[in-house]
């Protein structure tokens, strides 16, 4: 029973996080281009990292949201019941610029290959 709770429970602090963070930080440091893209929490359940995906600059976002963790922390804990709300860690996400890279990274080898390709074709 506590293994399906603990695997519903990241996605509702996903949620929840991401509402607190839109509706009631009022720091002009975060981002309007700022996301939670995934929650992971401990076997514990004390800690849980947060994923954030901002477009540019991060810095200032990240800094922003660990000044705010507690209250944060304490709007979770009112809209989620659970006997003890995780400790949050901000993390920035970089996935989405690995997955960029790494699809200029398979283009790139795709165009080297049409090229041998295509020469291998030329008659000489």
């Amino acid at each position: 029973m506590s293994n399906k709770r603990n695997s519903r429970l990241p996605a509702e602090l996903k949620r929840v996080i991401s509402e607190v963070i839109r509706n009631n930080v009022k720091d002009p440091r975060i981002s309007e281009l700022m996301s939670v893209t995934d929650v992971r929490v401990t076997e514990d359940l004390k800690f849980a990292k947060v994923y954030i995906s901002v477009y540019g600059d991060s810095e200032p976002t990240l800094e922003a949201l660990k000044s705010a963790r507690g209250y944060i922390r304490r709007e979770v804990g009112r809209k989620i019941k659970i006997r003890n709300t995780p400790e949050l860690i901000f993390v920035k996400d970089d996935s989405i610029e690995k997955g960029i890279y790494m699809n200029n990274l398979i283009n790139k080898v795709l165009e080297e290959e049409g090229k041998k390709d295509v020469d291998k074709t030329k008659p000489e």
